[in-house]
């Protein structure tokens, strides 16, 4: 494997956020932050609080912090039909989020991790060829010959 700039640089940018990531999860009181956190909408937000709240879903679910404090407090806070709303679009567009920086960014990665695993490599050519319909089709292929 030849070396090149760029794959070392996303190669260290990778390392950095995953050591940011896991000193932050050990040294921060993420609870006490989330509780903190939603005082402040309560406190000083008003009607734009669920719109708050639901943006601070997004970066969370991209993290993958467990947002429980968030979705209780939501439903406590602004009652459970604005609190659902807020939640459930926060958690939405995080989840699409998340999905998309899998697919971008960790697309190279995990086609890396295909190579040892034909089936696999199979299902990847595929949905890169046509999307959905074909790794319906391949999926049905590979999971009725195993």
């Amino acid at each position: 494997m030849a070396f090149s700039w760029p794959s070392a640089l996303r190669l260290a940018v990778g390392a950095a956020l995953l050591t940011a990531a896991g000193v932050a999860l050990f040294t921060l009181p993420v609870e006490k932050i989330l509780k903190d956190f939603l005082v402040w909408i309560k406190e000083n937000l008003g009607a734009w609080g669920p719109l708050v709240l639901a943006l601070a879903y997004i970066p969370l679910t991209v993290l993958a912090v467990p947002a429980s404090i968030l979705t209780l407090g939501g439903g406590y806070l602004f009652g459970l039909p604005v609190g659902f709303v807020a939640d459930s679009i926060g958690a939405t567009i995080g989840a699409t989020a998340a999905f998309l920086l899998g697919r971008t960014i960790g697309r190279p990665y995990v086609l890396s991790k295909c190579k040892d695993y034909p089936k696999f490599q199979a299902v990847a050519i595929a949905i890169q060829r046509s999307g959905f319909k074909d790794r319906v089709a391949t999926t049905a292929c590979t999971s009725t010959s195993i």
